[in-house]
């Protein structure tokens, strides 16, 4: 349902002054998304009482239940996939461009001030707990991965399991939440019930106005280009390698240790296959060629 859908069956109701909102927010829709009343009101040359009471005709609470309304639904507009492929017409966008653009702003974003302020509560915790929504699911991978080769403690917290793994979530951990528009339910509940708990939070996401920069202030902003009809993942992963080469740098000689008892396990459970190219078989260990870096 659209704004014009919500209008028209009451707007025989609506007084003169209330058809002028109406027409503003028609005009621009991010005005009523991301505006205030004091804002709008003055667009209109209204007082902020009518605001409230437009948003009260067209069936909401207040101004503020019309806004998070509109705001959803600009969100689904402007990141479904559904949406994306049939705007682009058959053609391919500029994929190129538009990554080597995100890649800089990430950089940008991510100066060595933000790294410390994101990498330090993970440092430190008890335990890290890692959660997030489908399209920055491959950050949340390489985080994982990452973290987990440097520190004890490290979770990638399930959907499906996500109550039975924090049960021992406690006040001396942290939780890196990873989500963009359109976001999970799933990361939005459980990064407002970690915060209750006294949880750490660090928010991967797109700016201000996302539900999860509002429960920290530890949190970074980054810009997520369309990859197709899809939200690329490079963003998030490069944020993920930057954060956990920061972790290391932090623990130092822990993370050392760490390492190295990882590699010897690896070691004693022969994890790694020892290829010996064909043309190498027969000659001995020593004549054989040095493996590449």
């Amino acid at each position: 349902m659209s704004l014009q859908d919500l209008i028209a069956p009451v707007s025989h109701a609506l007084t003169p002054t209330e058809r002028r909102i109406g027409a503003l927010l028609l005009e621009d829709s991010t005005l009523l998304a991301f505006g205030t009343v004091a804002h709008i009101a003055d667009r209109v040359g209204t007082s902020r009482p009518s605001i409230v009471r437009f948003a009260t005709k067209l069936g909401f609470e207040g101004f503020t239940a019309l806004q998070d309304w509109v705001r959803q639904d600009l969100s689904r507009r402007l990141s479904s996939p559904s949406q994306r492929i049939r705007q682009s017409g058959g053609n391919a966008p500029p994929i190129r461009t538009a990554l080597e653009q995100a890649v800089r702003q990430t950089l940008e974003t991510l100066d060595d001030a933000r790294l410390d302020t994101l990498a330090a509560p993970i440092a430190k915790a008890r335990a890290v707990w890692i959660l997030s929504g489908e399209t920055s699911m491959a950050g949340a991978i390489v985080l994982h991965s990452g973290l987990s080769m440097v520190r004890p403690g490290v979770n990638l917290v399930h959907e499906q399991t996500a109550a039975r793994q924090l049960c021992s979530a406690r006040l001396a951990d942290t939780a890196v939440i990873y989500d963009f528009p359109r976001y999970r339910r799933h990361s939005i509940v459980t990064a407002r019930t970690l915060s209750q708990l006294g949880v750490s939070i660090v928010a991967i996401t797109d700016g201000p106005l996302s539900p999860l920069a509002s429960l920290t202030k530890t949190w970074c902003q980054l810009d997520i280009p369309a990859a197709g009809p899809f939200d690329s993942a490079v963003p998030s992963v490069l944020t993920s390698e930057l954060i956990t080469a920061r972790v290391v740098g932090m623990l130092g000689g822990k993370a050392r240790e760490q390492i190295d008892k990882l590699e010897d396990l690896w070691q004693r459970m022969g994890t790694f296959l020892e290829y010996v190219p064909r043309s190498e078989k027969g000659r001995p260990p020593s004549a054989r060629s040095s493996p590449r870096p």
